[in-house]
């Protein structure tokens, strides 16, 4: 599981650690980390150019080290000091003890730049010092390292109000921060490299987490040789509609992916002769079910469907038209399903604002409703009262497509009845979703059937490979 925690834990670690510590050490540390990344990316280092864009503090400090590193071991590297006056005075001095320069502007020949403006301590925005360098580096094309945290965004909240860097690679220590793995600043992350400095006993409980595919595997249902298909859980689903007969299928689709014993489809006979042709393995007509899922393609008549849910006393799980008839608050577990459409009109704010703030929506919609949000995106979160907030890292851009959302919705539905808390469910029915969608696609366009078609060889290889 990847942890991310906020600025004042982190430092208030940071000073744990210093304290049993020789001075340095964690700057050293995380300079050796980033170096031999830098290494890496370089495929070799003696003979390349290498830029550094150095602030004031640590953040340029670990920089400029990093960069005496990559000297030491024949590469030409040129530091631009945004700040000479505020410049690490230890990290200066290693840089040009290794040969080491400083120049004015970023060289025209550099095969990669350091990103050391500001690290996790910085506002968003960049200073106006910074711009005519970001502007040289879009210019010139050349790959960014991200020293900690791409400089100028939101660290806390993933925002990203101002302009910021954009990096190819972002090498980040101690421990994740949110801004590397919420939304929209994660996109300004690229892929993320975690230096182990030694942090991690000094941190506490994460503000969002990212899941991976062991701890999926370690979620997902075994039944035992005693189980039967009710024990395994039977999930309801009350979607689709005369119009929307493919919401109801493909609801449908994503709850028959094997994790709960049965699906109970309940709704329109438009829809319920479709899948007694298309899932004749699922159930038509009520009876005792252990969760359902409503409002997919429902139109509306998911209000109805939602009451009636609610009465059977069961975890439910509400997406797209059942959204618009939610109580008050819920009394059993509820998983909710919106797009940043869908929560905006639920909070009563504007889609810009949800797409542009959606850490804090999501949280803001779970304590309203008391209940899991999963908000629907491009890095999916989901939020959970009194629980770190999770981030989905699978998926694949081609996952934008109509009818993801209701395959989603049954995937969910088949957790919860099979057991597992609305966070767990929505969580790792996410995760799957995705992983499921990277499947499916084979790096090309993929459709919601698609996706549903791949979730059960998704799920056997996670649970062929668990202990």
């Amino acid at each position: 599981m990847r942890s991310a925690h906020p600025v004042p834990e982190v430092r208030r670690a940071e000073q744990a650690l210093m304290a049993t510590l020789p001075e340095g050490t964690l700057m050293q540390r995380a300079a050796a980390g980033l170096a031999a990344r830098c290494a890496d990316l370089l495929d070799g280092v003696y003979g390349r150019r290498v830029a550094l864009l150095v602030g004031a503090g640590d953040n340029g400090g670990d920089t400029l080290y990093a960069g005496a590193r990559l000297a030491r071991r024949g590469a030409h590297v040129d530091a631009v000091l945004l700040a000479a006056d505020k410049a690490h005075p230890g990290g200066l001095s290693a840089l040009r003890r290794a040969g080491g320069r400083v120049a004015d502007v970023i060289p025209p020949g550099a095969d990669l730049v350091l990103d050391g403006i500001v690290g996790i301590g910085g506002k968003p925005g960049l200073r106006s010092a910074a711009l005519p360098h970001m502007d040289a580096v879009d210019r010139l094309g050349v790959p960014m390292v991200a020293v900690d945290v791409p400089s100028g965004i939101d660290v806390d909240t993933g925002e990203t109000p101002e302009r910021h860097v954009i990096a190819d690679v972002t090498v980040t220590f101690g421990t994740h921060k949110v801004g590397l793995l919420a939304p929209p600043a994660a996109a300004a992350a690229g892929v993320v490299d975690l230096v182990d400095i030694g942090l991690s006993p000094c941190l506490g409980e994460p503000a969002l987490t990212a899941l991976q595919a062991d701890d999926i595997a370690a979620l997902l249902p075994a039944p035992v040789r005693a189980d039967h298909k009710y024990t395994r859980g039977v999930v309801g689903v009350a979607a689709g509609s005369a119009d929307y007969t493919g919401a109801g299928l493909l609801a449908v689709a994503g709850a028959a992916c094997g994790l709960a014993g049965m699906v109970r489809y309940v709704g329109p006979d438009a829809v319920a002769g479709l899948v007694r042709h298309r899932t004749p393995e699922a159930v038509v007509g009520r009876g005792r079910v252990q969760a359902w899922v409503i409002g997919s393609g429902g139109g509306e008549s998911a209000s109805d469907a939602l009451r009636q849910a609610l009465a059977d006393d069961v975890p439910v799980v509400v997406d797209a038209d059942g959204l618009a008839a939610l109580p008050d608050r819920f009394e059993v577990p509820a998983v909710l399903t919106p797009h940043a459409g869908e929560l905006a009109t639920m909070l009563g704010v504007s889609r810009s604002d949800v797409e542009s703030r959606p850490l804090h929506h999501v949280r803001a919609a779970a304590d309203r409703w008391q209940a899991t949000v999963l908000l629907k995106g491009w890095r999916t979160l989901v939020a959970t009262p009194g629980r770190p907030v999770a981030a989905n890292p699978t998926g694949v851009p081609w996952l934008a497509t109509a009818g993801a959302g209701d395959v989603l919705a049954g995937l969910i539905g088949a957790l919860a009845a099979s057991g597992l808390a609305a966070h767990d469910a929505a969580t790792a029915g996410a995760w799957l979703h995705g992983a499921a969608a990277t499947a499916g696609s084979d790096r090309g366009p993929v459709v919601a059937s698609d996706v549903a078609d791949a979730l059960p060889g998704v799920v056997r290889q996670l649970t062929t490979a668990r202990p």
